[in-house]
C-alpha cells in the first residue's frame, strides 16, 4: 500500500523524521520505534523578516520587582526547586509508574491552596478517583480545583483568561492531544505540540506549570528529548516501589542548582519528608561485619551518609560476575585494577558485589576510597570499624586524592556520632581545614591505597 505524500514517519524515542519506514531507528539506534504519522506544514519558502513584527529590546537592568518564589510547604521539594517555584516557570516531573509522582504532586498543591489558586488537571485518572487519594492524604478539604480532561483545546480555553490559577498540574503531558495533530496522544509530535502550547501560555499568564511525564524502560522521560530543553526544570523521581525511600533529583533547573536531592519516606498517609536522610539510610546498618563501609558524600549542599556493601567471593566461572547496584560499573573495574596492579591484592578471580544500601545512586568520584575499603575488607575478613567514615578519590597510580568539602562531610560524621574517618593526606600548601585537625574525629589521613592494606593488617 503506498503511503500518502502528506504522511512521515517519526521515531518515537528520539523524534528522529524519515522518509520511509524502517525496524531500526538510524538516529538513536531504537528498535519499532518508528510509525507513521500526518506530515507538518513547512514554512513557505520566500518568508523574509520584513513580513514579520519588529522586536522591542530592552536592557538587562530592569525596574520591575524580583520575582519572589512561592513556598510548598514541603521542604525537600522546595529545595530541589532551588528554594521554591517561580511564577511563570514549568517543571517536569519525571519516574516509574506508581513511583509517587501524582501523589507528591497532589500534596504539593494542596499546601499550596492555602496562598494561591491551584488547578490540578488529570488526562489519567477520573475526578473522583482523585478525590478519593486526596482523603486518603488528609486533603479532602483543601481549595484545589479538579478536572479530567486531555483535550488541548479545551485546557489552553480554560486556563486562558484573567481567573487563571497560579499553579497548574497536567498529569500527563503523554495524555493530552491537539486536534489538529493526526496521531496518537503521547507520540512525538502530540507531546511536543501539547507541551509547546502549554509552556507558551505559562510563560504569558505567568503561572507555575507542573509536567508529570513517563519514563522509558532506560529510566528516561518518553517522547522528544526536545520536551527536556523546553522546561525551565527537570525532576526525576527516583526509588524503588518495594522500598520506602523516594529520591526527588534536579538534572536541569534554570532556576537553582542541578545536584539537589530531595529524599522522601512512603507512609500510609503519603509521601513524609526526611530531614535526616543520613541517619535514616544507616539505621539497619550493622557492625562488625567485614565489607561494609561508610561512605560521607555530598549531594549538592546536602552531606549525606550511606552505608557501601561489598562482597568478594571465590568464583567457579570462567569470567567472575561484577554486579554494582547504586555506583558506576566502570569505576568498580577501575578501582579493581589499581589494587591489582598498584597493591598487589588480585581479586580477578572472585565474583565481585558492590551494593549502595538504601536505594541512593552515587555518582561522585569521592567514593574511591570507600569502596576499596569495602573490597580489602570483605577479601580480607577484617571488618571496618564501625565508627568509621572514609571519603576520597582514587588515582590510576594508586593515590588518594583530595576532595571537595572535606570539612562539612567530617561534621555532618560527627553529628551522627562516629569517632575517626579515613581521608585523604592534607595537601602542604593547605594550612588548616577540618583534615588538619579542627574536627572532633580522630583523622587518619593516608596518600596512597597500600595504605588501605596495611590499614587492615594490622586491624
Amino acid at each position: 500500500m503506498a503511503k500518502s505524500p502528506s504522511s512521515q514517519f517519526v521515531c518515537q524515542d528520539c523524534g528522529a523524521v524519515t522518509r520511509k519506514w524502517a525496524g531500526k531507528c538510524e538516529a538513536c539506534g531504537a528498535w519499532n520505534s518508528i510509525t507513521e504519522e500526518a506530515a507538518r506544514e513547512e514554512v513557505p519558502k520566500g518568508l523574509t523578516a520584513g513580513k514579520g513584527k519588529r522586536i522591542e529590546f530592552v536592557g538587562l537592568e530592569g525596574s520591575a520587582a524580583p520575582l519572589s518564589r512561592w513556598q510548598t510547604g514541603i521542604g525537600e521539594l522546595d529545595r530541589v526547586a532551588g528554594g521554591g517555584l517561580v511564577p511563570g516557570s514549568c517543571l517536569l516531573v519525571g519516574g516509574d509508574p506508581g513511583i509517587g509522582k501524582s501523589t507528591l504532586l497532589l500534596q504539593a498543591t494542596a499546601r499550596l491552596s492555602s496562598q494561591v489558586s491551584v488547578a490540578y488537571i488529570s488526562g489519567e485518572e477520573a475526578v473522583d478517583q482523585v478525590r478519593m487519594r486526596a482523603a486518603r492524604l488528609g486533603y479532602a478539604k483543601a481549595k484545589v480545583a479538579l478536572a479530567s480532561a486531555g483535550s488541548l483545546r479545551d485546557i489552553l480555553a480554560s486556563l486562558d483568561g484573567p481567573d487563571a490559577p497560579q499553579v497548574v498540574v497536567i498529569d500527563s503531558i503523554q495524555t493530552v492531544y491537539a486536534d489538529n495533530i493526526e496521531s496518537a496522544p503521547g507520540t512525538v509530535s502530540q507531546v511536543r505540540a501539547c507541551a509547546a502550547e502549554l509552556i507558551r501560555l505559562a510563560k504569558r499568564r505567568g503561572f507555575v506549570l507542573f509536567l508529570v511525564g513517563h519514563v522509558t524502560k532506560e529510566g528516561t522521560i518518553a517522547g522528544p528529548r526536545v520536551l527536556e530543553h523546553m522546561v525551565d526544570t527537570v525532576l526525576y523521581f527516583e526509588g524503588d516501589r518495594g522500598h520506602q525511600f523516594r529520591i526527588l533529583r534536579a538534572v536541569k533547573n534554570r532556576f537553582g542548582a542541578t545536584d539537589e536531592i530531595g529524599v522522601f519516606e512512603m507512609t500510609e498517609g503519603g509521601l513524609a519528608e526526611v530531614a535526616n536522610p543520613s541517619a535514616l539510610f544507616l539505621a539497619e546498618r550493622r557492625g562488625n561485619v567485614s565489607g561494609s563501609c561508610v561512605f560521607a558524600g555530598m549531594e549538592g549542599t546536602r552531606p549525606m551518609l550511606v552505608e557501601i556493601q561489598a562482597l568478594v567471593a571465590p568464583s567457579s566461572l570462567s569470567s567472575p560476575r561484577r554486579a554494582v547496584v547504586g555506583w558506576d560499573t566502570n569505576r568498580l573495574s577501575m578501582v579493581l585494577a589499581v589494587l591489582d596492579a598498584r597493591c598487589g591484592l588480585a581479586l580477578s578471580g572472585n565474583d565481585v558485589y558492590l551494593n549502595v544500601a538504601g536505594g541512593l545512586r552515587i555518582a561522585e568520584p569521592a567514593a574511591d576510597l570507600a569502596v576499596a575499603a569495602a573490597l580489602v575488607s570483605s577479601a580480607s575478613d577484617v571488618p571496618v570499624p564501625a565508627d568509621m567514615v572514609v571519603f576520597g578519590e582514587i588515582g590510576l597510580s594508586g593515590e588518594v586524592r583530595a576532595v571537595a568539602q572535606a570539612d562539612t562531610r567530617l561534621k555532618e560524621a560527627a553529628k551522627l556520632g562516629f569517632a575517626q574517618a579515613l581521608v585523604p593526606a592534607r595537601p602542604r600548601k593547605d594550612k588548616g581545614g577540618a583534615a588538619a585537625g579542627a574536627s572532633p574525629l580522630a583523622i587518619r589521613s593516608i596518600g596512597h591505597l597500600q595504605d588501605v592494606l596495611g590499614l587492615f593488617r594490622h586491624e
